[in-house]
Parts: C-alpha cells; sequence; structure tokens
C-alpha cells in the first residue's frame, strides 16, 4: 500500500479511536515527555522524592512521593493511581490539597503505569490489568512497605486496585484501610457508554491502529497532529461533562494524552474490553470503600458506580453532578472533600468497623 494509502486508513482508525476512546489527540508539540512545561500553572508541583521501581519483568516504573506540608508524621499513606491514557499528573488537585492536611497528616504516593507518563515502554503481552495489579503490589513493596494504606484509583487506575484485591486480599485484610473508586468500573466495560467492540483486539479498527502503529509511527502522529482541533473538542466532550470547563483543565489533559502512543492504546484495548472483576470486589470487605461518579461519564457512566456499590452496600455512593471521565480535574473540590473524608475515617481505625460515619448515598 502507498503512503496516501496507509494515510487514508490511518486517518480513519484514528478519527474512529478519538470518537469512541478519548485518546487519539494532538502529537506532543516537541516536549519529549508529554507532560505541561515546568511553568504551566497544572502540573508544575515539585514531589519530596523521585525514584523509580524496577518490576518483576526489569520495567522501570516512575514513582514519586510527598510528605506533609507541615512535615508532621504521616497517620497513613494514600496510593493514588492514575487511568488509561493519562499519567500521575491527573491529580494534581488532590496532590496539592492533601499535602495540606493536617487532620490526618497523609503521606502520598504517585506513580506512572507501565507505558505511560514517564515509566518505560512495555510488551503488548504484558499490557494487562493483571499486570498493572502486580506492579502495584511492587511499588508498595518498594515505596510504603509499611503501615496502613489508603488506595485511589481513576479508571483503568480503579481497575488495577480490584486486581489486586483479587490477587492479594491478604494485603487489604491487614494494611488497606480503604479505596476510593473514581470513574471506574468493575466490568462489562462498553455495555453501557463506549460501545464494547472499540475496546475489544478483535474490532478491526483496533488492530488496525496497532499494524499501523508498527509499521509507520512517524505517519501516525503526523494524522494525530493535523487533528488537533478536532482531537482537542472531542477530548472536551468526552472527557468533561457539560459544565463549565476551564480551557486550561483542557489542555492539561490533553497534554497528559499526548504523551501516549498509538501502539499503547491498542496494547490495552483487549484487557479493558474483558476486564471483569465483580467476583474481587468481596475482597474489600474489611476495607471503608468510596465510589465517585460523573453523572455525565460517556467513558464509565454512572451505571458502573453504581453496580460496584451494589457489590459492596457499605459503600459511600456519591454522584458528581454535571461531571464527565475525569471527575478529579473538573470538580476538584469534590473529590478532594469526599477523600478527604475518607482518609479522617480510615485514619481513625479498622475500615467498616471503626467508629465515624455511616456509610452513605449521595
Amino acid at each position: 500500500m502507498n503512503r496516501a494509502g496507509w494515510a487514508g486508513l490511518v486517518g480513519a482508525a484514528v478519527g474512529v479511536a478519538a470518537a469512541g476512546a478519548t485518546v487519539a489527540v494532538r502529537v506532543a508539540r516537541g516536549r519529549g515527555s508529554g507532560e505541561p512545561d515546568p511553568g504551566d500553572r497544572l502540573g508544575g508541583l515539585a514531589p519530596t522524592r523521585e525514584s523509580t521501581v524496577t518490576t518483576a519483568d526489569g520495567l522501570a516504573l516512575s514513582v514519586e512521593e510527598v510528605d506533609p506540608d507541615d512535615g508532621g508524621e504521616p497517620a497513613l499513606t494514600a496510593v493514588l493511581v492514575h487511568g488509561f491514557a493519562m499519567s500521575r499528573l491527573c491529580w494534581h488537585f488532590q496532590r496539592r490539597d492533601l499535602a495540606a492536611l493536617t487532620d490526618p497528616r497523609v503521606r502520598q504516593v504517585l506513580y506512572d503505569h507501565r507505558s505511560h507518563g514517564r515509566s518505560a515502554r512495555a510488551r503488548a503481552d504484558t499490557s494487562t490489568i493483571d499486570q498493572l495489579a502486580a506492579d502495584l503490589h511492587e511499588v508498595l513493596r518498594a515505596v510504603a512497605p509499611t503501615g496502613p494504606l489508603v488506595l485511589v484509583g481513576h479508571s483503568m487506575g480503579g481497575m488495577a486496585i480490584m486486581a489486586l484485591a483479587e490477587r492479594d486480599p491478604g494485603l487489604f485484610a491487614d494494611r488497606v484501610r480503604g479505596v476510593a473508586f473514581i470513574g471506574t468500573s468493575a466490568g462489562e466495560v462498553g455495555k453501557s457508554g463506549l460501545p464494547r467492540p472499540l475496546l475489544s483486539k478483535y474490532n478491526p479498527t483496533v488492530r488496525l491502529l496497532g499494524v499501523v502503529a508498527d509499521r509507520q509511527p512517524r505517519l501516525v502522529e503526523l494524522v494525530r497532529s493535523a487533528g488537533g482541533r478536532l482531537t482537542r473538542r472531542g477530548t472536551r466532550v468526552l472527557g468533561f461533562g457539560s459544565g463549565d470547563v476551564s480551557p486550561a483543565a483542557v489542555d492539561f489533559l490533553v497534554s497528559m494524552l499526548d504523551a501516549t502512543p498509538v501502539r499503547v492504546l491498542a496494547d490495552f484495548a483487549d484487557t479493558l474490553g474483558s476486564h471483569n472483576r465483580y467476583a474481587a470486589l468481596a475482597g474489600l470487605k474489611h476495607c471503608r470503600v468510596l465510589v465517585l461518579g460523573g453523572d455525565e461519564d460517556r467513558m464509565t457512566p454512572f451505571s458502573h458506580s453504581e453496580r460496584i456499590a451494589l457489590a459492596l452496600p457499605d459503600a459511600t455512593l456519591v454522584k458528581a453532578p454535571g461531571a464527565g471521565h475525569t471527575v478529579m480535574l473538573e470538580q476538584p473540590d469534590l473529590v478532594t472533600g469526599h477523600l478527604t473524608t475518607l482518609l479522617r475515617e480510615c485514619a481513625r481505625g479498622r475500615g467498616a468497623d471503626s467508629e465515624g460515619a455511616a456509610p452513605t448515598r449521595k
């Protein structure tokens, strides 16, 4: 096939993926990492420590730790796990505000999934939610080996936490006091919201994205770059709700998505489509659980949050009115407020049996 033919196919494939997965975005503008420039208001927070955690298969994960602002002794560690095609930068507002807490003081751990952000690129056969759960376990062993934990996951990050509960329920009985699921799903991704075929390796568009990304990677990125306006508009529509959203927040999301190569999108498509962790939720019975989603989330609609809460009757279910998939950027005060409540309850004692506010539906 000649160059024009490849361009046509890539353009069609990338266009469909943009409409279906919020991930076909502009190519990074010469920054290399795809992260916002150092002078940007968003994403410019300095960590207390940065390190690299090497996984069992030899991959380097980029990790940062954030200590309480006042230097006091933290009561627990919060581990923030980002979603598909994003990076740890998505927690900008929560990272900033949780560091300022004194009731309780919280140490934070944030990291980039394999093939995301500053972490190393993985092979396609290790681009699975099971592997992400193993990676999370490695991060905990390396930088949070002792003490109480609260795990916070957005989208695919929440799925990784569920897979970790399936893999190591003893960890949740012994150390994990709380879990927050934000804009995520325990299964049937695509049954409502995105069409399931777009999240399956058997979808010809997804397979084409992978093949073309392998054969003509530069061409793929040129097509992404040429569609900048269209894909920014798609990011606004599919990433956020219908209310007012700061243009800076949209640009910030685009800058994170820029860092994710098309090949990576194809690599993770199958694991998202086959994700089913409803049974694993039973492993969270010892934990306090917050389930929060936007009622205009087009990626994992609020019905997915309701389904998780149905399996966890003592969980606190929160609906964010007018919010989309990236609710932590769109309504940061709401998200941080509920996380703060969860952290306070967890700092007081063991899971759902400890004293504190009763689970609610909001």
